[in-house]
């Protein structure tokens, strides 16, 4: 005889974590997302001499990325509102990988025709990637509630910078030992293999094996979308209006939110772009020391987000405004950032590099705008909002770049360069604290 224990009427199950699970997932994805976009980086060298590539060559292809990216941003956005996060997700992962192992074949075309097949793989590859992050804020939002929302965008921006720490040494040591078509053969073939657990890991938190009730009652007590991606009945639009995207442009909050992301992105491409070059044109140092002393400042930015998301969730919980909790650490970050000026007065390497940290630790403190996106976008068009704002931030890699160089070249020294760049900056702390006004979710007007 058996004897069945029931649970007393009244008494909630246990909560699980699933949405933790959820963000290791998504910091896994963009670690390889970020890995993808360096394979040129190492490989590029043995290829350009193989093939005979010059730079002006390589550089065209290296910006083919970030157009493509930039131009995909309002359609990715829109085929994650269309189709949910689950298929567009799973097809952005499953096609951009292809597409970069698909650079690895470009040796068996003749002269210019693998020059075009590397622009074309690498502009698809870009167009593939378009829905990575809004993709990543619009699950977000789905699973995280306000106080927990930013210390989980945080983990999984924090990839960005782990993914050279991660994937440089590995595609050094294929390139040295097998070839540089290996690189992107084992990139193309990692992603491949990852994009087929987003089948299992995309759902809605209702319907997913590893979330229980209470875990749900949880996230949507705590103003998570849980509904998001639920099926539509008969009567309702199969796709967000494009009409809504005149209204994504003229909210206030909105357009401050897009000034500050494409600021805060301009320090992000000096660091990736003119930081090396800074520190081995302007200061002298060997490149083999170069590689070296780069990496602390991308340290420095690690530490700052996870502790700006940290910080910004403990604001959340004591404070219960968003507000508050996410304008103080992006603009205190952002006025941190700005001690990168202080090089220009400053001889000593170790000084440099400890401004430059500051600066950086400053910077991850700050970027804190996917959490703000997963806060604000409208829950018809969370995609189609996160790609606008995609899109304005990521402009700065096409912009911001070509400006500093012009500086550079006009003056030969960077010290407006930085000033530029600081100034950026200064302008993101203060679209925050004059232009955003109060942090909700916006209400579409039909």
């Amino acid at each position: 005889m058996s004897i069945e224990t029931k649970r007393p009427v009244g008494v909630k199950e246990k909560r699980t974590n699933a949405r933790w699970m959820m963000v290791i997932f998504l910091f896994i994805v963009t670690a390889i997302n970020y890995g993808d976009r360096a394979t040129l980086g190492i490989a590029g060298k043995s290829m350009s001499g193989e093939l005979g590539f010059n730079a002006v060559d390589m550089g065209w292809v290296m910006s083919s990325f970030s157009i493509a990216y930039v131009i995909g941003q309002l359609p990715g956005g829109w085929l994650l509102d269309r189709f949910g996060s689950k298929k567009v997700y799973f097809l952005s992962i499953f096609f951009w990988s292809i597409f970069t192992l698909l650079q690895g074949t470009v040796h068996f075309f003749i002269g210019a025709w693998a020059l075009i097949m590397l622009f074309t793989f690498r502009f698809l590859m870009g167009l593939a990637e378009a829905p990575s992050f809004p993709g990543n804020s619009r699950i977000t939002a789905a699973w995280f509630p306000a106080k927990e929302r930013a210390t989980a965008v945080s983990i999984f921006n924090s990839a960005q910078y782990f993914a050279t720490v991660i994937f440089a040494p590995i595609m050094g040591w294929l390139t040295y030992e097998y070839g540089w078509q290996s690189v992107f053969f084992f990139m193309g073939g990692l992603g491949i293999f990852v994009s087929f657990f987003a089948l299992f890991m995309l759902r809605n938190p209702r319907h997913h094996p590893m979330a229980n009730q209470t875990e749900v009652d949880y996230i949507t007590e705590g103003g998570g979308l849980v509904d998001m991606d639920q099926t539509k009945s008969a009567g309702e639009s199969n796709g967000p209006k494009m009409s809504y995207l005149g209204q994504l442009l003229t909210n206030r909050m909105l357009l401050g939110v897009y000034l500050g992301q494409y600021c805060i992105n301009v320090l992000t491409f000096f660091f990736i772009t003119w930081f090396p070059i800074y520190l081995a044109t302007e200061r002298g140092i060997d490149i083999k020391t170069v590689g070296f002393l780069a990496a602390i400042p991308a340290i420095c930015g690690f530490v700052g987000g996870i502790s700006g998301g940290v910080f910004s969730d403990f604001l959340m919980r004591k404070t219960n405004s968003l507000s508050i909790a996410r304008k103080t650490p992006i603009v205190l970050g952002m006025l941190f950032s700005m001690t990168m000026v202080f090089c220009n007065y400053v001889d000593s390497i170790t000084m440099i590099i400890i401004f430059m940290g500051m600066a950086f630790f400053g910077k991850g403190v700050g970027a804190l705008g996917w959490a703000v996106m997963a806060d604000t976008a409208p829950k018809q068009i969370s995609g189609l909002a996160g790609g606008l704002f995609n899109m304005c931030g990521n402009a700065s890699s096409i912009i911001s770049p070509v400006a500093i160089g012009y500086i550079v070249q006009a003056t030969g020294k960077f010290e407006w360069a930085l000033v530029f760049v600081a100034i950026h900056a200064l302008i993101a702390a203060f679209s925050y604290l004059f232009i955003v006004g109060p942090i909700k979710r916006m209400e579409l007007k039909e």
